[in-house]
């Protein structure tokens, strides 16, 4: 088959990654069209990649603003325009958001009815917005229904959890939905735990912004240092990394801000330190599984978790750690079985084989429609 993979985000390059290594594995020609813009580092993009088109977009620097809407709206142009120029392809694999890849993907199979097309919702926007009520204004609601009218012209639309087919089935048929996790490459790595007896220590990774409850982490702080002392290890940095240190500093605990770390091995030297990983995030955040779970899952950290949905179930199904509305109930002593859950959840669930299993089939559709 003749492939190509259109995406916005270097966020979701981990995904676009997996996607071009199954298909090449199949031996098919795949190709990537995807913004020259860095989303989280708001700059330029000046790497060249194997089989990458690079779409020259217009910068924006503020998550929430009208220039970042009419960026990605130029994108969805640029990069359907150059498509056209280059080659018909047998399949387009969309990652979403941006909702104007939905449109522009849906004028594409209008135009190419031979072409398989399949959308890849990694977010749902607005939904996912933290503030609720921006939810209800008028550019927000046309965001939206860009969205949710042109999304059942797929063939296939894959969710990065089951979460979000509770509100795309209100636009698409059931039995076009199905979920592939985010996956990961695992890296050969000592994952030996050496915890501390004489206090907890937990982890906070990620992005630290205007989603994640700095509320909620002190409460939890403040439940162990009952117990023992506190130690909270981060890994990461975000325009909320003061308020989160000071706030976490003044329930007691003592704070290490290792800050963004990209390598690997550093990296799992604090979680394999940590008897917790912190995945919590604000109750209006709309999200099933978040990357920093599958990287703490990865390095076979437990977690306390408060994000509703597959993580919550996964949680109380295979033991992953604690669910939030359960905390009160454990003390000191530490379930050394999660560690070992965490990591065999990872392997079976959210590994590269397991993604390769549950493309599989994805795989065979596509291919025996088109033969």
């Amino acid at each position: 088959m003749r492939v190509a993979i259109i995406n916005c985000f270097d966020t979701y390059e981990q995904r676009v990654d997996l996607l071009y290594d199954f298909f090449c594995s199949k031996h098919d020609s795949v190709h990537i069209y995807t913004s020259n813009f860095r989303h989280f580092r708001k700059q330029k993009r000046k790497d060249t990649k194997k089989d990458y088109t690079f779409i020259e977009a217009i910068p924006y620097y503020k998550n929430m603003s009208v220039k970042r809407l009419y960026s990605h709206k130029r994108l969805s142009n640029d990069i359907f325009s150059q498509i056209e120029k280059d080659k018909t392809y047998d399949l387009i694999w969309i990652l979403i958001p941006p909702n104007s890849f939905v449109k522009k993907g849906a004028n594409y199979k209008k135009n190419h009815p031979n072409v398989k097309l399949i959308f890849d919702v990694i977010d749902m926007w607005p939904e996912a917005m933290p503030v609720k009520k921006f939810k209800s204004l008028p550019p927000i609601k046309i965001w939206k229904n860009m969205r949710d009218r042109f999304i059942s012209y797929a063939d296939l639309v894959v969710t990065e959890c089951d979460l979000y087919k509770e509100t795309l089935c209100n636009n698409v048929d059931a039995s076009q939905l199905t979920t592939i996790y985010f996956a990961k490459n695992s890296i050969p790595q000592e994952r030996t735990a050496i915890l501390p007896s004489d206090k907890i220590t937990l982890c906070y990774l990620g992005s630290i912004n205007n989603i994640i409850d700095i509320n909620a982490i002190q409460r939890i702080i403040k439940h162990f240092i009952k117990i023992k002392p506190v130690e909270l290890n981060i890994i990461g940095d975000g325009e909320k990394s003061e308020e989160l240190i000071e706030s976490c500093k003044k329930t007691g605990a003592v704070v290490n801000n290792y800050g963004v770390i990209y390598e690997p091995s550093a990296k799992q030297e604090v979680f394999n330190k940590c008897h917790y990983g912190l995945n919590i995030m604000k109750d209006s955040v709309y999200v099933g599984l978040t990357m920093k779970s599958i990287d703490y899952f990865e390095a076979g950290l437990p977690i306390i978790n408060n994000i509703k949905g597959d993580t919550w179930n996964l949680v109380d199904k295979y033991g992953l750690g604690i669910n939030i509305n359960q905390l009160e109930k454990y003390g000191s002593h530490y379930q050394k079985k999660a560690r070992e859950n965490s990591r065999k959840f990872f392997e079976e669930h959210l590994s590269f084989t397991s993604f390769q299993n549950n493309m599989e089939q994805i795989y065979q559709y596509c291919n025996n429609s088109i033969n």
